[in-house]
């Protein structure tokens, strides 16, 4: 019986044919890395191929690696296998993989959204024969609002609690999401403060994406002076003594799971902001109609409920096991929140 193009392995997703791995989360020879964050972009890998605006974030986060980087649309073959890397407009430098052989195509996500962020180069659509899909956020309870509306709701906030003396700090995670609220927040409404996770990335990104001027908290910092400010931290900055000390401060948190009822509550946080990175449920079928696709592979998300579904619209569709962790606490963020 003949192997399937990509096939998932305990080291992640290979490609026999060409001896490579798309995303593992085992050490292998050669790595095809869809995009920067933890659960995507591994250390340990002898070589990694990206798209050239990843290998900046990738080296920031591993270290001296052997890496080298491809532009969008840019096909390449290993031992008879042409692939190519896709906008996923998931945050800067991310990518889909498009793999093709003897005429099949698969292409690999990583992870996506559809809605413009403003910092990513938009989705774009492959045609495929088989495709592997997040589903972070697939169920129908989750439904995004336009990110203007979000925004707004974010700079009305803040300028609500500078109006009362308070400090505004807001979460999001420190790759991607907080380069996005930091793009569009409002300016006049007072100065913009970083946290060092965030801020060190800010200052990797800033060769490709336009930023507003922010301020790095260092140990010199006044608290004096942040008072009405806005502070962007990652999420395993909540509850910090590092936080503690910009008191009075009101809290608020950037993410898909805001969507839940009572996700603000268990997380101790005042406000919740619906803002995901992923797609939701409707941009999930929007994505795979696009590509034309008859097989879906559902991995990290809701993949037994949505795989289910896909079946009944008549798709070909069945789940396998990944490490990735969509929309969850970065490892990689909980050793940065002291920087």
């Amino acid at each position: 019986m003949k192997s399937p193009l990509l096939q998932f392995t305990e080291n992640g997703i290979f490609c026999e044919q060409a001896n490579v791995y798309l995303d593992p989360w085992k050490n292998v020879d050669k790595a095809l890395i869809t995009h920067g964050h933890a659960d995507h972009s591994r250390w340990g890998n002898k070589s990694y191929i990206s798209h050239f605006d990843n290998i900046p974030i990738m080296k920031h986060r591993l270290g001296d690696i052997n890496v080298s980087g491809v532009n969008y649309n840019e096909s390449f073959t290993i031992n008879n296998v042409k692939f190519s890397f896709h906008p996923a407009g998931h945050i800067p430098g991310s990518s889909q993989i498009r793999v093709e052989h003897k005429g099949e195509v698969w292409v690999f996500t990583g992870d996506y959204k559809l809605q413009h962020d403003g910092i990513s180069v938009p989705f774009e659509p492959i045609q495929s024969h088989s495709f592997i899909t997040e589903c972070t956020f697939g169920l129908p309870a989750f439904k995004w609002r336009p990110q203007e509306e979000v925004f707004t709701d974010i700079n009305e906030w803040w300028q609500q609690n500078k109006a009362v003396g308070k400090t505004s700090v807001l979460f999001g995670y420190s790759l991607g999401k907080a380069q996005r609220i930091i793009k569009h927040l409002d300016t006049s409404i007072g100065k913009i403060y970083t946290h060092a996770a965030v801020e060190n990335l800010n200052e990797v990104l800033r060769e490709q994406i336009a930023l507003p001027e922010t301020i790095r908290i260092t140990k010199e910092t006044d608290k004096k002076e942040i008072a009405g400010n806005i502070i962007i931290a990652p999420p395993s900055a909540h509850g910090t003594v590092w936080l503690r000390k910009f008191a009075p401060f009101v809290t608020a948190t950037a993410s898909g799971w805001m969507a839940f009822r009572g996700a603000r509550r268990r997380r101790a946080i005042d406000k919740g902001f619906v803002l995901s990175d992923h797609c939701d449920w409707q941009e999930l079928l929007t994505a795979i109609k696009a590509t034309g696709c008859e097989k879906v592979i559902a991995t990290h998300g809701y993949a037994d409920i949505f795989s289910r579904y896909l079946n009944t619209l008549g798709y070909d569709a069945r789940t396998e096991a990944t490490q990735y962790e969509g929309e969850n606490l970065d490892a990689k963020e909980e050793s940065e929140v002291n920087e």
